[in-house]
């Protein structure tokens, strides 16, 4: 019988954190799953912390050859996933063990929701929290899409979270032509609204999930970038679904699209500081 749940990692030099967020899925409370794990031509030692898993039947491995970006190997593995949900993690995040049991309850029970997704910690590159609970901007339950997606918007982020975070049908994504990179830095979050105008929202109101960020990571040197490719986005939501965002919400998320991005800048220079003082003794530097 083929699995209800199918998990799929894209990695691409992950080998410092790969073991740690495969254990994680492994792991989980709920059985049984399939996970896919597909190596994006990394250069490190991706592929061997990927080989201690060939033995276990649960999981596949695969290969994507180089180049395509991050939509080629998020393609790769959720094309060969056969599971009815499917959830995407990211090659150095983490789930908690009850994550997926939770979200699929919250599938089965509400047959019209396409997405469900959960609030995440968000963690330092040592995996130390530093925001705790992130996520779903107070939205519970079950929801139209519509209102989910206008929610984000409105809040200028994405408030469904990182893939990890999220369970889809599998059936919808693939109906929508899979993963959408025409907005590069919100390939989820466009991916997820685009789901999220076939069927219904359930908000998972638990942290589940963990989210890595570094104040090393390209998301430091683009966080303008970030930002207006967030307003771009809202912009053409809003011009070819003007009965889901009105010019209202538009006007209100590109606002606070910016006033995130100055408080991203912030963090990031918080979590650089942090991680400074956690190496000193050391000698080494994130930054």
């Amino acid at each position: 019988m083929k699995p209800l749940v199918s998990v799929v990692i894209p990695a691409y030099n992950n080998d410092e954190y790969l073991e740690q967020t495969v254990r994680s899925v492994l792991g989980q409370s709920y059985s049984p799953l399939e996970v896919i794990i597909a190596d994006h031509a990394s250069s490190d030692r991706t592929l061997e912390v990927m080989r201690l898993f060939a033995d276990d039947p649960r999981v596949t491995l695969l290969s994507t050859d180089a180049g395509g970006g991050a939509l080629r190997n998020w393609n790769r593995v959720s094309e060969a996933a056969t599971g009815t949900y499917i959830k995407l993690v990211c090659g150095d995040d983490i789930i908690y063990p009850d994550l997926i049991a939770r979200q699929v309850d919250a599938l089965e029970a509400n047959p019209s929701a396409v997405l469900a997704a959960s609030r995440r910690d968000i963690v330092d590159a040592d995996g130390e929290p530093f925001i705790r609970g992130r996520g779903l901007a107070g939205l519970k339950g079950l929801h139209p899409g519509s209102v989910a997606i206008r929610k984000s918007v409105r809040n200028g982020t994405n408030i469904f979270g990182e893939p990890a975070c999220v369970l889809m049908r599998r059936d919808s994504l693939e109906n929508v032509g899979w993963w959408d990179s025409r907005f590069p830095y919100l390939i989820d979050q466009a991916s997820y609204t685009r789901v999220l105008l076939t069927g219904d929202f359930v908000a998972v109101d638990e942290p589940l999930a963990a989210f890595r960020v570094s104040a090393s990571q390209w998301s430091v040197r683009l966080v303008k970038d970030q930002a207006g490719q967030t307003m771009a986005f809202h912009d053409w939501l809003a011009a070819e679904h003007p009965n889901v965002i009105r010019a209202s919400d538009r006007r209100v998320g590109n606002l606070r699209a910016r006033a995130m991005a100055r408080a991203r800048q912030l963090t990031y220079v918080y979590l650089g500081r942090r991680m400074s003082r956690s190496n000193a003794g050391t000698g080494e530097s994130i930054v």
